[in-house]
């Protein structure tokens, strides 16, 4: 018998006289309650309890809030998909575009300020917000390496539960699930920011 053959019996073996599995309880709740106005309130609540800088404006005003928050950057990188129209107020940092086909490497992405992408949906009870690789939300690492990152998230894209938010999320797709700026604790308690993403995270909710 050779090893595998050996491996894959003692195996077999082991499962032969397993206990029969319990069915496991479904009854948790798949979808929220609140409407549109209380989902933005709960998530700006979150959001600003995990140190997070949050606009709420009209998407005609989401141009002149960019130009604003980049102000005083000197070049920042946004994804090849991102709306154009929504970049049309910002003047003077240079702008980097990652793309298929000009992919920035880490010197590159860690050498501007700042990032602007989209969002494919957030979770108001938790303070969730999730990328899931989108033209306009670009390649997780675009994300993960600037100290700051300008997040456009549209209210109708906001959900109060996670199983809502999973429910419009497609699985093979790669996720970030960003809840707050990147942020650990050391020994002592000391909070230490940006240790493994952004330092900042500025969210524009666009309603």
């Amino acid at each position: 018998m050779s090893a595998r053959a050996d491996i894959l019996e003692r195996i077999a073996s082991a499962l032969r006289d397993h206990p029969a599995v319990e069915p496991v309880p479904r009854a948790y709740r798949s979808a929220g309650t609140l409407d549109r106005a209380a989902l933005v309130e709960q998530l700006v609540d979150r959001l600003v309890d995990y140190k997070a800088n949050v606009f709420v404006v009209a998407a005609a005003d989401a141009p002149a809030q960019l130009a604003t928050l980049l102000a005083g950057v000197s070049s920042y990188v946004v994804p090849h998909g991102l709306d154009e129209g929504l970049l049309a107020a910002v003047d003077g940092p240079v702008r980097e575009v990652d793309s298929p086909e000009r992919r920035l490497d880490v010197a590159g992405l860690d050498a501007v300020d700042a990032v602007v992408t989209g969002a494919a949906v957030a979770v108001s009870e938790t303070g969730t917000i999730m990328l899931d690789g989108s033209d306009d939300q670009g390649r997780r690492i675009i994300s993960l390496v600037p100290d700051r990152h300008i997040c456009l998230l549209r209210a109708s894209d906001i959900v109060q539960i996670l199983p809502e938010a999973i429910a419009r999320l497609d699985a093979t797709r790669p996720q970030t699930w960003i809840s707050g700026p990147s942020a650990t604790s050391d020994i002592e308690l000391e909070r230490v920011e940006g240790v493994h993403g952004p330092r900042t995270l500025d969210v524009l909710i666009l309603t």
